[in-house]
């Protein structure tokens, strides 16, 4: 029992929990270790040395940046497109009712149910049957496949949260649509918009199932480090790499917990 009465979880399941976070992120730490390490052939434990080479190393090496400049301008395209189907797909399902709207929110949903390899596959034999060579544009495709539906979740659930009553009270006032959707829609679902495109860079930022079978001959960060690891020297430049893209990733998502942890406050919810 604690000072304040309430009551304190067992011994055990401190023990398991403690178990449990330690196996998520020990190897993230192994990661930020072999970062510093003097060996460049392997990764041996205890590091033989520490240095901070490894980083102006990877300052310098050009086809760092390049993968690094694809990966962000596919994600960035990519967290675009999915905010304008995500949000049109959100309005349609949560203020409309029609024949087939389960069915289409499932549709929406599936392609982040299914396995990569599967969206990956039945996206090559598309691009391949319509003779679309890979490019750019093709890795983008796959990723706002996924994309959409992390804004999608974020925007329809706060627009069945948002009151209908305000829509109906601007209307009534003499806006149209598109000064209702600006004064009274968008600022309710702002916080959900980005926090879910936050998360929608972020998940396409390091993905690497799907960009295997769009990318064709490109490069993206996280296919750069695959190739990287079974190189036999500067293998800590993947570390550096990796430390850098949880950094990159972690900092959207910190920021989209915050944004939505007090997302069931909504203007005219209690109306």
């Amino acid at each position: 029992m604690r000072s304040d009465g309430s009551p304190s979880a067992p011994l055990g399941l401190k023990v398991a929990a403690a178990c449990g976070l330690l196996f998520l992120h020990l190897p993230i730490f192994l990661i930020f270790t072999y970062a510093f390490t003097t060996e460049e052939k392997s990764f041996v434990w205890p590091p033989p040395g520490l240095t901070t080479q490894w980083f102006a190393v990877t300052w310098n090496r050009p086809d760092v940046w390049q993968a690094l400049s694809l990966s962000v301008r596919v994600a960035a395209i990519s967290t675009a497109v999915a905010l304008v189907l995500g949000t049109l797909c959100a309005a349609a399902v949560s203020r409309t009712r029609f024949f087939g709207r389960e069915t289409i929110s499932l549709l929406v949903i599936l392609p982040i149910a299914l396995p990569g390899i599967i969206t990956g596959i039945a996206l090559r034999s598309a691009f391949s049957l319509a003779e679309i060579p890979f490019s750019f544009w093709t890795i983008v495709l796959g990723h706002a496949t996924f994309c959409v539906v992390v804004v999608y979740n974020n925007a329809v659930a706060r627009f069945r949260r948002t009151s209908g009553s305000m829509i109906e009270a601007s209307m009534d006032l003499g806006a149209d649509g598109f000064q209702t959707f600006r004064h009274v829609v968008l600022p309710n679902i702002a916080t959900a918009l980005l926090a879910g495109g936050m998360l929608a860079f972020a998940l396409s930022f390091d993905e690497v199932i799907v960009t295997t079978f769009t990318a064709g001959q490109q490069q993206t960060l996280p296919i750069w480090m695959l190739e990287e690891l079974i190189r036999p020297r500067q293998r800590p430049v993947t570390n550096v790499v990796a430390m850098v893209v949880v950094l990159v990733t972690l900092l959207p998502i910190l920021a989209a917990y915050y944004l939505t942890r007090d997302g069931d406050q909504i203007a005219g919810s209690g109306k």
